[in-house]
């Protein structure tokens, strides 16, 4: 994720809303990205719901501490990892110190994401359009690939990708080409895994009040009216976010692999 989120003007709300019911008691969880906005809230209520929790982020050690210390506020363990999830190497070895740590792995959140707006095409340079899917979708793949082999039978993976995906982005090209690259890559990947009983669903959320938007280099006027495009006319909350990667994550939705749940503020998409 870009930026610190105690630099933003107002604080998102990572809280979790509602009291814990164990759904995940006992498990073990990745989240990438996890050091704020999306991440944080989904660090935040499975650690309410009983998992043990890896932070894994790139650059603010402050936000990841502070983190790892709501973790552990809520009575479960944290391990804080930095690094680029880009990098195959540190994948495998995020994955090797979680289940060296906790002794196992059950959930997947690949949640780490950047984007750099642009006006036009041409101003994409061939190191940012790299750089940009290394992060969003070779992270995915590197995660997944380095946690497979400790993924058992009820084990999610869950990937974030987003309404650009599904309505486009004129100022966000590289970035929404990559979520379009992570929904195919989650529907292809749960059928390559279903027959393991790993379930692979991602979330899409719509305009959400993080680093990533108001920090990502958006134009600061914009910011200002940011989510009210939505038929709810505001942005979501982080903790408005995390119950969909709550519900993918734990078995309350068990017969569910391949899928994009929508939490967007009323935008209505196709698929």
């Amino acid at each position: 994720m870009q930026g610190q989120e105690a630099a933003l003007q107002r604080e998102p709300k990572w809280q979790p809303i509602y009291p814990g019911s164990g759904r995940l008691a006992g498990k073990v969880a990745i989240v990438t990205g996890g050091d704020s906005g999306i991440g944080r809230a989904v660090a935040a209520l499975f650690a309410r719901e009983g998992a043990d929790v890896a932070i894994v982020f790139r650059h603010d050690r402050e936000d990841a501490h502070a983190t790892a210390e709501i973790v552990a506020q809520e009575g479960r363990h944290a391990l804080c990892l930095q690094g680029d999830v880009g990098d195959a190497a540190f994948c495998r070895a995020v994955v090797d110190k979680v289940v060296d740590r906790f002794g196992g792995l059950d959930v997947l959140v690949n949640n780490a994401g950047e984007q750099h707006p642009a006006e036009d095409i041409r101003d994409i340079s061939q190191e940012q359009l790299e750089g940009t899917f290394r992060t969003n979708i070779f992270g995915m793949f590197h995660m997944v690939q380095a946690a497979l082999d400790h993924l058992e039978a009820g084990a999610a993976i869950i990937n974030c990708t987003s309404v650009t995906m599904y309505k486009g982005s004129p100022k966000l090209l590289d970035y929404s080409a990559t979520k379009g690259a992570i929904t195919a890559f989650t529907r292809s990947l749960s059928q390559n895994l279903v027959s393991k009983g790993i379930r692979v669903n991602a979330v899409a959320p719509g305009p959400i009040w993080t680093p990533l938007n108001p920090m990502g280099g958006a134009d600061p006027e914009k910011v200002k009216t940011f989510g009210e495009d939505t038929p709810m006319e505001r942005a979501g909350e982080p903790n408005e976010v995390a119950p969909s990667f709550l519900f993918l994550a734990c078995a309350d939705s068990s017969y569910m692999t391949g899928q994009v749940l929508h939490p967007n503020g009323g935008l209505v998409v196709n698929g």
